[in-house]
Protein backbone atom coordinates (compact mmCIF):
# COMPACT_ATOMS: atom_id res chain seq x y z
CA UNK A 1 0.00 0.00 0.00
CA UNK A 2 1.24 4.02 -0.77
CA UNK A 3 1.67 6.20 1.27
CA UNK A 4 2.45 10.24 0.92
CA UNK A 5 5.37 11.03 2.48
CA UNK A 6 4.45 13.98 2.69
CA UNK A 7 1.92 15.68 5.45
CA UNK A 8 1.10 18.95 3.03
CA UNK A 9 1.70 19.39 -0.64
CA UNK A 10 3.38 22.65 -1.66
CA UNK A 11 0.67 24.79 -2.57
CA UNK A 12 -1.59 23.87 0.49
CA UNK A 13 1.80 24.76 2.68
CA UNK A 14 2.25 27.83 1.13
CA UNK A 15 -1.69 28.58 1.47
CA UNK A 16 -1.46 27.85 4.87
CA UNK A 17 1.60 30.55 5.37
CA UNK A 18 -0.45 33.08 3.68
CA UNK A 19 -3.16 31.76 6.17
CA UNK A 20 -0.67 32.32 9.19
CA UNK A 21 0.33 36.19 7.92
CA UNK A 22 -3.75 37.29 7.43
CA UNK A 23 -5.23 35.76 10.44
CA UNK A 24 -8.15 35.29 8.82
CA UNK A 25 -9.07 34.79 5.14
CA UNK A 26 -11.66 35.00 2.74
CA UNK A 27 -10.95 32.56 -0.47
CA UNK A 28 -10.76 36.30 -2.39
CA UNK A 29 -8.39 37.50 -0.04
CA UNK A 30 -5.79 34.46 -0.24
CA UNK A 31 -6.69 34.21 -3.72
CA UNK A 32 -5.34 37.96 -4.12
CA UNK A 33 -1.97 37.47 -1.66
CA UNK A 34 -1.49 34.01 -3.59
CA UNK A 35 -1.90 35.15 -7.13
CA UNK A 36 -3.95 32.29 -7.63
CA UNK A 37 -7.63 31.83 -9.19
CA UNK A 38 -10.59 32.11 -6.34
CA UNK A 39 -11.57 28.68 -7.45
CA UNK A 40 -7.94 27.18 -6.66
CA UNK A 41 -7.60 29.32 -3.70
CA UNK A 42 -10.92 28.04 -2.48
CA UNK A 43 -10.27 24.30 -2.98
CA UNK A 44 -6.58 24.83 -0.77
CA UNK A 45 -8.69 26.18 2.08
CA UNK A 46 -11.22 22.88 1.75
CA UNK A 47 -7.93 20.68 1.62
CA UNK A 48 -6.75 22.39 4.49
CA UNK A 49 -9.99 22.51 6.62
CA UNK A 50 -10.15 18.45 5.71
CA UNK A 51 -6.93 18.55 7.22
CA UNK A 52 -8.10 19.67 10.38
CA UNK A 53 -5.73 22.58 9.72
CA UNK A 54 -8.64 25.80 9.38
CA UNK A 55 -11.84 26.48 10.17
CA UNK A 56 -14.46 28.39 8.37
CA UNK A 57 -16.66 30.76 9.72
CA UNK A 58 -20.18 30.21 8.78
CA UNK A 59 -21.98 32.82 5.93
CA UNK A 60 -22.44 32.90 2.29
CA UNK A 61 -18.73 34.25 2.22
CA UNK A 62 -17.50 32.33 4.86
CA UNK A 63 -14.13 33.66 6.42
CA UNK A 64 -11.32 30.74 7.05
CA UNK A 65 -8.90 31.05 10.44
CA UNK A 66 -6.05 28.67 10.90
CA UNK A 67 -5.97 25.89 13.45
CA UNK A 68 -3.39 24.84 15.27
CA UNK A 69 -0.61 22.74 13.06
CA UNK A 70 0.19 20.12 16.38
CA UNK A 71 -3.31 18.93 16.65
CA UNK A 72 -4.09 17.86 13.52
CA UNK A 73 -0.39 17.04 12.09
CA UNK A 74 0.03 15.22 15.61
CA UNK A 75 -2.59 12.71 14.82
CA UNK A 76 -1.45 11.90 11.12
CA UNK A 77 2.38 11.62 12.39
CA UNK A 78 0.74 9.30 14.70
CA UNK A 79 -1.02 7.51 12.16
CA UNK A 80 1.97 7.79 9.56
CA UNK A 81 4.30 6.23 12.70
CA UNK A 82 1.87 3.06 13.07
CA UNK A 83 1.92 2.94 9.67
CA UNK A 84 5.55 2.56 9.06
CA UNK A 85 6.20 -0.07 12.15
CA UNK A 86 3.79 -2.17 10.69
CA UNK A 87 5.37 -1.88 7.50
CA UNK A 88 8.81 -2.43 9.38
CA UNK A 89 7.07 -5.47 10.86
CA UNK A 90 6.06 -7.24 7.56
CA UNK A 91 9.64 -6.32 6.19
CA UNK A 92 10.88 -7.82 9.29
CA UNK A 93 8.81 -11.19 8.87
CA UNK A 94 9.94 -11.42 5.30
CA UNK A 95 13.17 -11.32 5.85
CA UNK A 96 13.21 -13.93 8.84
CA UNK A 97 11.23 -16.36 6.10
CA UNK A 98 13.72 -15.55 2.93
CA UNK A 99 16.59 -16.27 5.69
CA UNK A 100 14.70 -19.76 6.77
CA UNK A 101 14.07 -20.40 3.17
CA UNK A 102 18.04 -19.89 2.40
CA UNK A 103 19.05 -21.76 5.37
CA UNK A 104 16.57 -24.77 3.85
CA UNK A 105 18.59 -24.61 0.21
CA UNK A 106 22.09 -23.14 0.99
CA UNK A 107 23.39 -23.53 4.76
CA UNK A 108 22.95 -27.28 5.08
CA UNK A 109 26.78 -27.31 5.91
CA UNK A 110 26.08 -24.64 8.84
CA UNK A 111 22.93 -26.02 10.50
CA UNK A 112 22.15 -29.91 11.28
CA UNK A 113 19.23 -31.38 12.84
CA UNK A 114 19.93 -33.90 15.21
CA UNK A 115 17.17 -36.27 16.62
CA UNK A 116 16.96 -38.77 19.06
CA UNK A 117 18.27 -38.65 22.90
CA UNK A 118 21.12 -41.64 21.94
CA UNK A 119 22.65 -39.92 18.88
CA UNK A 120 22.34 -36.49 21.16
CA UNK A 121 24.15 -38.10 23.66
CA UNK A 122 27.05 -39.49 20.78
CA UNK A 123 27.38 -35.83 19.41
CA UNK A 124 28.12 -34.44 22.62
CA UNK A 125 30.97 -36.98 23.36
CA UNK A 126 32.15 -36.50 19.88
CA UNK A 127 31.85 -32.43 20.45
CA UNK A 128 34.32 -33.05 23.80
CA UNK A 129 36.46 -35.65 22.39
CA UNK A 130 37.23 -33.21 19.12
CA UNK A 131 37.99 -29.93 21.76
CA UNK A 132 41.56 -28.91 21.32
CA UNK A 133 40.74 -25.55 23.41
CA UNK A 134 37.65 -24.66 25.19
CA UNK A 135 34.40 -26.11 25.98
CA UNK A 136 31.29 -23.79 27.25
CA UNK A 137 28.24 -25.81 28.78
CA UNK A 138 24.62 -24.26 30.16
CA UNK A 139 23.32 -27.10 31.98
CA UNK A 140 20.06 -27.00 33.33
CA UNK A 141 17.72 -28.94 35.58
CA UNK A 142 16.48 -32.05 34.40
CA UNK A 143 19.25 -32.42 31.78
CA UNK A 144 17.63 -33.79 28.32
CA UNK A 145 20.56 -36.08 27.30
CA UNK A 146 23.52 -36.23 29.63
CA UNK A 147 23.53 -35.64 33.16
CA UNK A 148 26.92 -34.52 34.82
CA UNK A 149 27.72 -38.01 36.38
CA UNK A 150 27.43 -39.52 32.82
CA UNK A 151 30.13 -37.03 31.16
CA UNK A 152 33.12 -39.57 31.40
CA UNK A 153 34.37 -36.95 28.27
CA UNK A 154 35.40 -34.22 30.58
CA UNK A 155 38.49 -36.08 32.48
CA UNK A 156 40.49 -36.54 29.34
CA UNK A 157 39.59 -33.69 28.04
CA UNK A 158 40.59 -31.40 31.17
CA UNK A 159 43.64 -33.84 31.27
CA UNK A 160 44.39 -32.85 27.40
CA UNK A 161 44.67 -29.05 28.60
CA UNK A 162 41.05 -28.32 27.70
CA UNK A 163 39.36 -25.29 29.08
CA UNK A 164 35.77 -25.95 30.55
CA UNK A 165 33.52 -23.23 32.18
CA UNK A 166 30.27 -23.97 33.17
CA UNK A 167 27.16 -22.58 34.21
CA UNK A 168 24.99 -24.52 36.26
CA UNK A 169 21.30 -23.98 37.13
CA UNK A 170 20.67 -23.29 40.82
CA UNK A 171 17.63 -26.40 40.77
CA UNK A 172 19.90 -28.68 39.34
CA UNK A 173 22.23 -28.38 42.12
CA UNK A 174 20.02 -28.83 44.44
CA UNK A 175 19.28 -32.21 43.28
CA UNK A 176 20.79 -35.08 45.32
CA UNK A 177 24.60 -35.83 44.73
CA UNK A 178 24.81 -33.03 41.42
CA UNK A 179 26.85 -30.63 43.79
CA UNK A 180 29.20 -33.47 44.65
CA UNK A 181 29.59 -33.87 40.83
CA UNK A 182 30.25 -30.38 40.02
CA UNK A 183 32.80 -30.28 43.32
CA UNK A 184 34.74 -33.01 41.69
CA UNK A 185 34.74 -31.57 38.15
CA UNK A 186 35.89 -28.31 39.49
CA UNK A 187 38.73 -30.41 41.58
CA UNK A 188 39.13 -31.30 38.19
CA UNK A 189 39.97 -28.43 36.64
CA UNK A 190 36.75 -27.21 35.49
CA UNK A 191 35.47 -23.23 36.29
CA UNK A 192 31.63 -23.80 37.47
CA UNK A 193 29.36 -20.96 38.01
CA UNK A 194 25.86 -20.88 38.77
CA UNK A 195 22.55 -18.50 37.81
CA UNK A 196 18.82 -19.16 38.85
CA UNK A 197 17.82 -19.73 35.87
CA UNK A 198 19.10 -20.40 31.90
CA UNK A 199 17.60 -19.44 28.88
CA UNK A 200 18.59 -22.56 27.01
CA UNK A 201 20.77 -25.68 26.87
CA UNK A 202 23.75 -25.16 25.60
CA UNK A 203 27.51 -27.04 24.66
CA UNK A 204 30.15 -24.97 22.68
CA UNK A 205 33.38 -26.56 21.80
CA UNK A 206 36.54 -24.21 20.65
CA UNK A 207 34.14 -21.23 19.51
CA UNK A 208 33.23 -23.07 16.40
CA UNK A 209 30.57 -25.53 17.38
CA UNK A 210 27.37 -25.65 19.05
CA UNK A 211 24.89 -27.68 20.10
CA UNK A 212 21.50 -26.97 21.26
CA UNK A 213 18.04 -28.54 21.85
CA UNK A 214 15.17 -27.10 19.79
CA UNK A 215 12.31 -28.06 22.14
CA UNK A 216 11.25 -26.35 24.65
CA UNK A 217 11.14 -27.98 28.26
CA UNK A 218 7.13 -28.01 27.95
CA UNK A 219 7.36 -30.09 25.29
CA UNK A 220 9.47 -32.48 26.17
CA UNK A 221 8.53 -36.40 26.08
CA UNK A 222 6.17 -35.57 22.78
CA UNK A 223 8.41 -37.89 20.60
CA UNK A 224 12.27 -37.50 20.11
CA UNK A 225 14.42 -35.12 21.51
CA UNK A 226 16.10 -32.57 19.00
CA UNK A 227 18.99 -30.39 18.93
CA UNK A 228 21.02 -28.14 16.48
CA UNK A 229 24.49 -28.91 15.84
CA UNK A 230 26.09 -25.47 14.54
CA UNK A 231 28.95 -24.70 13.22
CA UNK A 232 30.56 -21.23 12.43
CA UNK A 233 27.84 -18.60 11.37
CA UNK A 234 26.45 -15.77 13.16
CA UNK A 235 23.69 -17.22 14.65
CA UNK A 236 26.83 -19.49 16.94
CA UNK A 237 28.03 -15.83 17.52
CA UNK A 238 24.97 -15.40 19.46
CA UNK A 239 25.49 -17.90 21.70
CA UNK A 240 28.92 -17.36 22.03
CA UNK A 241 27.66 -13.66 23.23
CA UNK A 242 24.67 -15.06 25.23
CA UNK A 243 27.07 -17.22 27.00
CA UNK A 244 29.55 -14.19 27.70
CA UNK A 245 26.55 -12.29 29.67
CA UNK A 246 25.79 -15.06 31.95
CA UNK A 247 29.03 -15.98 32.85
CA UNK A 248 29.73 -12.53 33.54
CA UNK A 249 26.84 -12.30 35.96
CA UNK A 250 26.99 -15.83 37.44
CA UNK A 251 28.44 -16.39 40.87
CA UNK A 252 31.58 -18.96 41.19
CA UNK A 253 30.98 -22.04 42.87
CA UNK A 254 34.07 -23.56 45.26
CA UNK A 255 34.97 -27.33 45.42
CA UNK A 256 33.14 -28.73 48.32
CA UNK A 257 34.80 -29.06 51.86
CA UNK A 258 34.58 -32.02 53.62
CA UNK A 259 32.76 -31.16 56.63
CA UNK A 260 31.32 -27.99 57.84
CA UNK A 261 32.00 -28.95 61.28
CA UNK A 262 35.69 -27.96 61.20
CA UNK A 263 36.82 -24.88 63.34
CA UNK A 264 36.63 -21.66 61.52
CA UNK A 265 39.68 -19.37 61.09
CA UNK A 266 40.49 -17.33 63.43
CA UNK A 267 41.75 -14.37 61.53
CA UNK A 268 40.79 -12.55 58.45
CA UNK A 269 41.67 -15.55 56.02
CA UNK A 270 38.28 -17.79 55.37
CA UNK A 271 38.47 -21.44 56.05
CA UNK A 272 37.56 -23.61 53.37
CA UNK A 273 34.63 -24.30 54.78
CA UNK A 274 33.26 -21.10 54.87
CA UNK A 275 34.25 -20.19 51.21
CA UNK A 276 32.23 -23.14 50.07
CA UNK A 277 29.36 -22.11 52.21
CA UNK A 278 29.82 -18.55 51.04
CA UNK A 279 29.95 -19.30 47.49
CA UNK A 280 26.11 -21.07 47.87
CA UNK A 281 24.94 -18.27 50.01
CA UNK A 282 25.99 -15.39 47.39
CA UNK A 283 24.77 -18.25 44.24
CA UNK A 284 20.88 -17.38 46.17
CA UNK A 285 20.87 -20.80 48.04
CA UNK A 286 18.31 -20.84 51.06
CA UNK A 287 19.58 -22.20 53.98
CA UNK A 288 17.83 -24.89 54.61
CA UNK A 289 19.15 -26.36 50.90
CA UNK A 290 22.73 -25.39 52.66
CA UNK A 291 22.60 -27.08 55.40
CA UNK A 292 21.35 -30.23 53.57
CA UNK A 293 24.17 -30.00 50.77
CA UNK A 294 26.59 -30.20 53.56
CA UNK A 295 24.76 -32.55 55.86
CA UNK A 296 24.44 -29.96 58.66
CA UNK A 297 21.70 -28.50 60.37
CA UNK A 298 19.90 -24.88 59.44
CA UNK A 299 20.99 -23.38 62.81
CA UNK A 300 24.47 -24.17 62.01
CA UNK A 301 24.32 -22.55 58.53
CA UNK A 302 23.35 -19.31 60.22
CA UNK A 303 25.91 -19.10 63.08
CA UNK A 304 28.54 -19.81 60.52
CA UNK A 305 27.19 -16.82 58.18
CA UNK A 306 26.68 -14.68 61.43
CA UNK A 307 30.28 -15.05 61.99
CA UNK A 308 31.23 -14.19 58.46
CA UNK A 309 29.37 -10.73 58.28
CA UNK A 310 31.20 -10.04 61.35
CA UNK A 311 34.23 -10.50 59.35
CA UNK A 312 33.19 -8.41 57.22
CA UNK A 313 31.98 -5.59 59.15
CA UNK A 314 28.38 -6.01 58.16
CA UNK A 315 24.80 -6.18 59.70
CA UNK A 316 22.99 -7.71 56.98
CA UNK A 317 23.33 -10.42 54.71
CA UNK A 318 22.87 -8.27 51.43
CA UNK A 319 26.42 -6.49 53.25
CA UNK A 320 27.86 -9.76 53.35
CA UNK A 321 27.30 -10.28 49.78
CA UNK A 322 28.84 -6.94 48.93
CA UNK A 323 31.63 -7.64 51.10
CA UNK A 324 32.27 -11.01 49.92
CA UNK A 325 32.62 -9.53 46.50
CA UNK A 326 35.02 -6.80 47.21
CA UNK A 327 36.73 -8.58 49.55
CA UNK A 328 37.25 -11.38 46.59
CA UNK A 329 36.55 -13.86 49.21
CA UNK A 330 34.95 -16.33 46.19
Amino acid sequence: MHHETRLLEPAEERAYRLLLRLAAARPADLAGLAALPVTEATELLETLRGKGLVVARPGEDPVFEPLPPDVALGNTLLRRQESLEAARQSVAALTEEYRASARRHHADHLVEVVVGAAALRERLRDLQNSAREEILWFCRANPLAMSGPENAEESGALTRGVRYRAIYERGLLEMPGELDSVAESVRGGEEARTLPALPVRLAIADRSTAICPLVPDDHQGIGEPTAALIRRSELLDALLALFESHWERATPILTVAPSLSLAPSTDDALAESERFLLSLFVAGFPDKSIASQLGVSRRTVQRRLERLMVLAGVDTRTGLAFQAARRGWL
